[in-house]
């Protein structure tokens, strides 16, 4: 369990002024979906979409993930994640493997394809971020990170709360 925050909220939006163009959700929301498009676009090449490229990515970090796991990480549900592991699977770029440990539990593991695929995502992901942060000092990247994850904190110190 984490640290609760005692700050308090920020000021910033009013109900009455409120513009979504001007909301740090949309923008980030913006920011995402443009890194996500032209990563997609450089992966498409390679016959990866971001539904298959993100939990390869994942997977290639990990080396054997459960699919449940996997799953909660994706923020996907049971039925669509089974759907995708279909897809995957028949490309050939992942395998389910029954644990010896427990047998209710499968856990997933890359091919040797599905571990060259992976390897191409970071190069494509360091640049895409490179690039949406053109004209950014080393110091201001540092400073956004650190504004993010000051976001990611306030979010579950809610979280934690509820």
């Amino acid at each position: 369990m984490g640290m609760t925050h005692t700050r308090a909220p920020a000021n910033f939006y009013r109900p009455g002024e409120y513009c979504a163009e001007d909301s740090v959700g949309f923008l980030m929301k913006r920011v995402l979906a443009s890194i996500v498009q032209q990563a997609d676009g450089r992966l498409e090449a390679h016959d990866l979409t971001h539904a298959q490229w993100a939990p390869l990515f994942k997977l290639r970090q990990a080396k054997s993930m459960a699919v449940a796991e996997l799953a909660r990480e994706m923020q996907m549900d049971a039925g669509a994640m089974t759907r995708l592991l279909d897809r995957m699977e028949k490309k050939g770029l992942c395998k389910r493997v029954r644990s010896i440990e427990d047998r209710r539990v499968v856990n997933l593991e890359l091919t040797p394809q599905g571990e060259a695929a992976a390897a191409l995502v970071p190069g494509v992901l360091t640049e895409v971020l490179n690039t949406h942060l053109a004209g950014f000092s080393k110091t201001e990247w540092q400073a956004l990170m650190h504004y993010l994850r000051r976001m990611v904190e306030n979010g579950e110190a809610m979280r934690s709360q509820d």
